[in-house]
């Protein structure tokens, strides 16, 4: 079979498996992408966030994974819809009638899996051909936006995401690595954005600070998988917000459009559910909060990372007379862990139950004392900020 022929191949074979899009470039080193992750780097944009960002001379050079490759092949697949009619998967999180956190669209399916499954399927019939095949499908090794760019899948849009022609962002992205000197795609899409820059001002923290620059210190997204204290400045701004953030994307007019189109589940890919139960996040045992968002990045696999972030969510969105929502927050004032402790202080004041803290038991402890003192601050300062 010859090179042109195996091309058809496995452009046929990806998408028979559920790529959305295929496209095939050279496998020759990302300067551009490699400086551009250098200098945002340089200039703490990338925050505390690795992924591509913690080894860019491995991300922006394919032959570092796999010596003499020659081509990738790229391949992108839809994320299920929102509106989708059909059941959460087994394991998926509670959905409750109190408070509760959304989850952005990319956690809700399984596209990864089906992205990976197609991916497997290209990179079989490579091998059998005689040739030596990488799968990279949600991998640090590998700079996927600028990828598929190269293979004339999309163009880069100001939020940074890449957006394919008529079906914008709503994508996840995969490659195959070979040594397979293949036929490449047409070459790259031509910026479809044009003087369009509603991302820019949708963006609730203003972290798209140029066009197709994002800082993640100011980036919910990130935010909320960042460890630690989740920065006081934001905690507003992140509303009901769980997991990830899809403003940027919702505002897009080629999503809109997109979405209008693609009204229901994409075949192949399962349907999730876009939020969960809040009170059942902060009641749910270790295991059983862990096991229920597997798809989830949580570092160091922590489930009080994510009791953390439900506790802000929870002082955004519960009412002061819920008597679920107060009693979860008078317990986690007791708890062991001095994070969570502050900030179910911040949500109790946030909500209108500063009683809370002047409970004898937790009134003297520390980080209650420190969100009291920030939160009476914050409200010398500006003095229409709700209280309780």
């Amino acid at each position: 079979m010859g090179e042109m022929g195996l091309r058809e191949v496995i452009v046929a074979r990806g998408h028979a498996n559920g790529l959305d899009a295929v496209g095939i470039c050279e496998a020759s080193p990302f300067t551009g992408a490699r400086q551009d992750l250098e200098q945002r780097r340089a200039a703490g944009l990338n925050a505390d966030m690795e992924f591509t960002y913690r080894n860019p001379e491995r991300s922006t050079d394919p032959s570092r994974t796999l010596a003499g490759a020659r081509s990738l092949v790229v391949g992108a697949v839809r994320y299920a819809s929102r509106s989708s009619d059909y059941d959460p998967p087994a394991g998926a999180v509670p959905v409750g009638s109190g408070p509760s956190g959304r989850v952005a669209r990319y956690a809700v399916g399984d596209q990864d899996q089906v992205l990976r499954r197609a991916l497997d399927a290209v990179a079989s019939d490579l091998r059998h051909a005689g040739f030596r095949t990488v799968v990279l499908s949600d991998d640090n090794a590998l700079v996927d936006r600028a990828a598929a760019h190269r293979a004339g899948i999309g163009w880069f849009g100001k939020s940074a995401n890449l957006l394919l022609p008529g079906r914008g962002s709503w994508f996840v992205l995969g490659a195959v690595l070979t040594d397979a000197d293949l036929p490449t795609s047409s070459g790259p899409v031509a910026d479809g954005c044009g003087t369009c820059r509603r991302c820019l001002d949708r963006c609730p923290t203003r972290a798209i600070v140029a066009d197709g620059v994002v800082d993640a210190r100011r980036c919910l997204s990130w935010l909320l998988q960042s460890p630690g204290v989740f920065p006081h400045e934001f905690r507003d701004a992140l509303g009901d917000r769980i997991y990830g953030c899809d403003d940027c994307q919702e505002v897009c007019p080629p999503n809109r459009l997109a979405d209008r189109r693609h009204d229901g589940p994409r075949p192949g890919v399962a349907a999730g559910t876009g939020s969960v139960d809040l009170c059942w996040m902060l009641e749910a045992d270790d295991d059983e909060l862990m096991a229920a968002t597997r798809r989830w990045y949580v570092p160091g696999r922590d489930p009080d990372h994510l009791r953390r972030n439900a506790l802000v969510v929870l002082g955004n969105t519960a009412d002061g007379g819920d008597d679920a929502a107060v009693g979860l927050l008078r317990r986690y004032l007791r708890h062991r862990d001095d994070n969570l402790v502050a900030h179910a202080a911040w949500a109790a004041l946030r909500i209108g139950r500063s009683d809370l803290l002047d409970d004898p038991e937790v009134r003297t402890r520390p980080p209650v004392l420190d969100e009291r003192g920030r939160w009476h601050a914050a409200l010398a300062a500006d003095p229409i900020r709700e209280t309780g």
